[in-house]
Protein backbone atom coordinates (compact mmCIF):
# COMPACT_ATOMS: atom_id res chain seq x y z
CA UNK A 1 0.00 0.00 0.00
CA UNK A 2 1.06 3.61 -0.43
CA UNK A 3 2.82 4.56 2.77
CA UNK A 4 0.74 6.76 5.11
CA UNK A 5 2.51 9.40 7.21
CA UNK A 6 3.84 6.99 9.86
CA UNK A 7 1.96 3.98 11.19
CA UNK A 8 -1.78 4.46 10.52
CA UNK A 9 -3.84 5.41 13.57
CA UNK A 10 -7.36 3.96 13.68
CA UNK A 11 -10.62 4.89 15.33
CA UNK A 12 -13.18 2.10 15.64
CA UNK A 13 -16.67 2.90 16.93
CA UNK A 14 -18.92 0.36 18.58
CA UNK A 15 -15.72 -1.40 19.62
CA UNK A 16 -16.74 -2.66 23.04
CA UNK A 17 -17.80 -6.06 21.75
CA UNK A 18 -18.64 -8.15 18.71
CA UNK A 19 -17.59 -6.98 15.27
CA UNK A 20 -16.12 -3.68 16.46
CA UNK A 21 -13.91 -5.37 19.03
CA UNK A 22 -12.61 -7.87 16.47
CA UNK A 23 -11.86 -5.07 13.99
CA UNK A 24 -9.94 -3.13 16.64
CA UNK A 25 -7.84 -6.21 17.41
CA UNK A 26 -7.26 -6.98 13.73
CA UNK A 27 -6.00 -3.45 13.07
CA UNK A 28 -3.80 -3.62 16.17
CA UNK A 29 -2.24 -6.81 14.81
CA UNK A 30 -1.44 -4.82 11.67
CA UNK A 31 0.53 -2.47 13.89
CA UNK A 32 -2.01 0.34 14.09
CA UNK A 33 -2.47 2.35 17.26
CA UNK A 34 -6.23 2.10 17.89
CA UNK A 35 -8.74 4.37 19.61
CA UNK A 36 -11.80 2.35 20.55
CA UNK A 37 -15.12 4.08 21.15
CA UNK A 38 -18.44 2.85 22.52
CA UNK A 39 -21.15 3.91 24.92
CA UNK A 40 -20.13 1.44 27.64
CA UNK A 41 -16.96 2.44 29.51
CA UNK A 42 -16.32 -1.05 30.93
CA UNK A 43 -16.45 -2.75 27.54
CA UNK A 44 -14.44 -0.14 25.67
CA UNK A 45 -11.75 -0.06 28.34
CA UNK A 46 -11.48 -3.86 28.17
CA UNK A 47 -11.02 -3.71 24.41
CA UNK A 48 -8.42 -0.96 24.73
CA UNK A 49 -6.52 -3.05 27.27
CA UNK A 50 -6.46 -6.00 24.89
CA UNK A 51 -5.24 -3.73 22.08
CA UNK A 52 -2.43 -2.53 24.34
CA UNK A 53 -1.49 -6.13 25.12
CA UNK A 54 -0.73 -6.56 21.41
CA UNK A 55 2.05 -3.99 21.71
CA UNK A 56 0.47 -0.91 20.16
CA UNK A 57 -0.85 2.30 21.75
CA UNK A 58 -4.56 2.38 22.50
CA UNK A 59 -7.16 4.75 23.83
CA UNK A 60 -10.63 4.13 25.24
CA UNK A 61 -13.34 6.68 24.54
CA UNK A 62 -16.96 6.76 25.70
CA UNK A 63 -18.82 8.26 22.76
CA UNK A 64 -22.35 8.82 21.51
CA UNK A 65 -21.86 8.98 17.74
CA UNK A 66 -25.10 10.94 17.29
CA UNK A 67 -23.87 13.85 19.43
CA UNK A 68 -22.09 16.31 17.12
CA UNK A 69 -20.27 18.12 19.92
CA UNK A 70 -19.17 14.86 21.53
CA UNK A 71 -17.86 13.62 18.19
CA UNK A 72 -15.80 16.79 17.69
CA UNK A 73 -14.43 16.59 21.24
CA UNK A 74 -13.68 12.89 20.92
CA UNK A 75 -11.79 13.32 17.65
CA UNK A 76 -9.79 16.18 19.18
CA UNK A 77 -8.93 14.02 22.20
CA UNK A 78 -7.71 11.17 19.98
CA UNK A 79 -5.56 13.51 17.90
CA UNK A 80 -4.08 14.99 21.08
CA UNK A 81 -3.28 11.52 22.44
CA UNK A 82 -2.37 9.50 19.34
CA UNK A 83 -1.39 12.24 16.90
CA UNK A 84 -3.98 11.85 14.14
CA UNK A 85 -6.70 9.58 12.72
CA UNK A 86 -5.87 7.81 9.45
CA UNK A 87 -8.45 5.02 9.56
CA UNK A 88 -12.09 5.48 10.56
CA UNK A 89 -14.23 2.39 11.06
CA UNK A 90 -17.89 3.31 11.50
CA UNK A 91 -19.17 0.19 13.23
CA UNK A 92 -21.51 1.60 15.91
CA UNK A 93 -25.08 0.72 15.04
CA UNK A 94 -28.46 -0.46 16.25
CA UNK A 95 -30.96 -2.97 14.91
CA UNK A 96 -34.55 -3.20 16.10
CA UNK A 97 -37.37 -5.08 14.44
CA UNK A 98 -41.03 -4.14 14.20
CA UNK A 99 -43.84 -4.48 11.66
CA UNK A 100 -44.11 -1.32 9.61
CA UNK A 101 -47.44 -0.47 11.23
CA UNK A 102 -45.66 -0.42 14.60
CA UNK A 103 -42.57 1.42 13.36
CA UNK A 104 -43.13 4.77 15.01
CA UNK A 105 -41.25 7.98 14.27
CA UNK A 106 -38.96 7.56 17.27
CA UNK A 107 -37.78 4.11 16.14
CA UNK A 108 -37.31 5.35 12.56
CA UNK A 109 -35.31 8.42 13.58
CA UNK A 110 -33.25 6.48 16.11
CA UNK A 111 -31.98 4.15 13.37
CA UNK A 112 -31.18 6.98 11.00
CA UNK A 113 -29.33 8.92 13.71
CA UNK A 114 -27.13 6.04 14.83
CA UNK A 115 -26.64 4.11 11.58
CA UNK A 116 -26.37 6.99 9.08
CA UNK A 117 -25.93 10.36 10.79
CA UNK A 118 -23.27 9.00 13.18
CA UNK A 119 -20.97 7.87 10.34
CA UNK A 120 -21.57 11.20 8.58
CA UNK A 121 -20.55 13.19 11.66
CA UNK A 122 -17.42 11.14 12.21
CA UNK A 123 -16.36 11.21 8.57
CA UNK A 124 -16.87 14.96 8.44
CA UNK A 125 -14.69 15.34 11.53
CA UNK A 126 -11.74 13.26 10.31
CA UNK A 127 -11.80 13.55 6.51
CA UNK A 128 -10.23 17.03 6.08
CA UNK A 129 -6.99 15.92 7.76
CA UNK A 130 -6.92 12.69 5.73
CA UNK A 131 -7.23 14.69 2.52
CA UNK A 132 -4.54 17.09 3.64
CA UNK A 133 -2.16 14.16 4.24
CA UNK A 134 -3.43 12.46 1.05
CA UNK A 135 -3.96 9.14 2.83
CA UNK A 136 -6.90 7.69 4.69
CA UNK A 137 -9.41 4.89 5.01
CA UNK A 138 -13.10 5.18 5.85
CA UNK A 139 -14.68 1.76 6.41
CA UNK A 140 -18.42 1.70 7.05
CA UNK A 141 -19.89 -1.48 8.52
CA UNK A 142 -23.23 -1.71 6.77
CA UNK A 143 -25.27 -4.87 6.21
CA UNK A 144 -26.85 -7.05 3.56
CA UNK A 145 -29.93 -5.06 4.58
CA UNK A 146 -28.19 -2.10 2.94
CA UNK A 147 -28.49 -3.86 -0.42
CA UNK A 148 -31.76 -5.80 -0.20
CA UNK A 149 -35.06 -5.46 1.60
CA UNK A 150 -36.46 -7.59 4.39
CA UNK A 151 -39.75 -7.58 6.32
CA UNK A 152 -40.10 -6.12 9.82
CA UNK A 153 -36.90 -4.05 9.62
CA UNK A 154 -37.89 -1.06 7.49
CA UNK A 155 -36.09 1.46 9.71
CA UNK A 156 -32.92 -0.62 9.93
CA UNK A 157 -32.97 -1.38 6.20
CA UNK A 158 -33.50 2.26 5.27
CA UNK A 159 -30.64 3.38 7.52
CA UNK A 160 -28.22 0.82 6.09
CA UNK A 161 -29.23 1.71 2.52
CA UNK A 162 -28.44 5.31 3.48
CA UNK A 163 -25.03 4.22 4.77
CA UNK A 164 -24.21 2.37 1.55
CA UNK A 165 -25.33 5.36 -0.53
CA UNK A 166 -23.24 7.67 1.63
CA UNK A 167 -20.25 5.37 1.12
CA UNK A 168 -20.56 5.40 -2.66
CA UNK A 169 -21.11 9.14 -2.92
CA UNK A 170 -18.22 10.04 -0.63
CA UNK A 171 -15.93 7.55 -2.38
CA UNK A 172 -16.63 9.26 -5.70
CA UNK A 173 -15.86 12.64 -4.17
CA UNK A 174 -12.46 11.64 -2.75
CA UNK A 175 -11.37 9.37 -5.61
CA UNK A 176 -7.78 10.02 -6.62
CA UNK A 177 -7.01 11.97 -3.43
CA UNK A 178 -5.37 9.18 -1.44
CA UNK A 179 -8.47 8.32 0.61
CA UNK A 180 -10.72 5.32 0.06
CA UNK A 181 -14.27 4.86 1.36
CA UNK A 182 -15.86 1.41 1.40
CA UNK A 183 -18.68 -0.48 3.07
CA UNK A 184 -18.69 -4.01 4.43
CA UNK A 185 -22.10 -5.69 4.23
CA UNK A 186 -22.37 -8.82 6.39
CA UNK A 187 -25.51 -10.86 6.74
CA UNK A 188 -26.74 -12.02 10.13
CA UNK A 189 -23.64 -12.30 12.31
CA UNK A 190 -22.80 -14.11 15.52
CA UNK A 191 -23.24 -11.02 17.69
CA UNK A 192 -25.54 -9.71 20.39
CA UNK A 193 -27.88 -8.32 17.72
CA UNK A 194 -28.67 -11.87 16.58
CA UNK A 195 -28.79 -13.27 20.11
CA UNK A 196 -31.24 -10.56 21.18
CA UNK A 197 -33.29 -11.03 18.03
CA UNK A 198 -33.45 -14.77 18.64
CA UNK A 199 -34.67 -14.20 22.19
CA UNK A 200 -37.42 -11.93 20.89
CA UNK A 201 -38.44 -14.50 18.27
CA UNK A 202 -38.50 -17.25 20.88
CA UNK A 203 -40.64 -15.14 23.20
CA UNK A 204 -43.14 -14.29 20.46
CA UNK A 205 -43.37 -17.67 18.72
CA UNK A 206 -42.58 -20.28 21.35
CA UNK A 207 -39.57 -21.52 19.36
CA UNK A 208 -36.46 -22.43 21.27
CA UNK A 209 -33.60 -19.94 21.30
CA UNK A 210 -31.48 -22.41 19.31
CA UNK A 211 -34.19 -22.86 16.65
CA UNK A 212 -34.57 -19.09 16.37
CA UNK A 213 -30.82 -18.64 15.84
CA UNK A 214 -30.85 -21.37 13.21
CA UNK A 215 -33.76 -19.73 11.42
CA UNK A 216 -31.88 -16.43 11.27
CA UNK A 217 -28.73 -18.18 10.03
CA UNK A 218 -30.70 -19.78 7.20
CA UNK A 219 -31.68 -16.31 5.97
CA UNK A 220 -28.05 -15.76 4.97
CA UNK A 221 -27.38 -17.12 1.46
CA UNK A 222 -24.67 -19.38 2.89
CA UNK A 223 -27.02 -20.76 5.52
CA UNK A 224 -24.74 -19.83 8.42
CA UNK A 225 -23.98 -16.87 10.65
CA UNK A 226 -21.11 -14.58 9.74
CA UNK A 227 -18.32 -14.61 12.33
CA UNK A 228 -17.07 -11.21 13.58
CA UNK A 229 -13.50 -12.18 12.67
CA UNK A 230 -14.58 -12.47 9.02
CA UNK A 231 -15.67 -8.84 9.02
CA UNK A 232 -12.46 -7.86 10.79
CA UNK A 233 -10.39 -9.62 8.13
CA UNK A 234 -12.03 -7.51 5.42
CA UNK A 235 -11.29 -4.33 7.36
CA UNK A 236 -7.64 -5.35 7.70
CA UNK A 237 -7.46 -6.07 3.98
CA UNK A 238 -8.92 -2.66 3.15
CA UNK A 239 -6.23 -1.06 5.29
CA UNK A 240 -3.61 -2.40 2.88
CA UNK A 241 -5.64 -1.80 -0.30
CA UNK A 242 -5.11 1.42 -2.24
CA UNK A 243 -7.34 0.57 -5.20
CA UNK A 244 -10.70 -0.56 -3.77
CA UNK A 245 -12.99 2.44 -3.40
CA UNK A 246 -16.75 2.88 -3.28
CA UNK A 247 -17.46 -0.83 -2.93
CA UNK A 248 -20.11 -2.59 -0.86
CA UNK A 249 -18.32 -5.82 0.06
CA UNK A 250 -20.78 -8.64 0.73
CA UNK A 251 -20.23 -11.28 3.40
CA UNK A 252 -23.12 -13.72 3.08
CA UNK A 253 -21.64 -16.97 4.37
CA UNK A 254 -21.14 -18.55 0.96
CA UNK A 255 -17.35 -18.30 1.07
Amino acid sequence: MTNPPGQPVALVTGAGRGIGREIALALAREGCPVAVAARSSDQVEATAATVSSLGVPSMALVLDVTDERAVAQGVAAIVARLGRIDVLVNNAGIAESAPFAKTDTALWERHLRVNATGPYLLARAVLPAMLERRWGRVINIASLAGLVGAPYVTAYTASKHALVGFTRALAAEVAGKGVTVNAVCPGFAATDIVWNGARNIAARTGKSFEDAVEAMARLNPGGRLIEPVEVAAVAAKLLRDDSTNGEAIVLDGTA
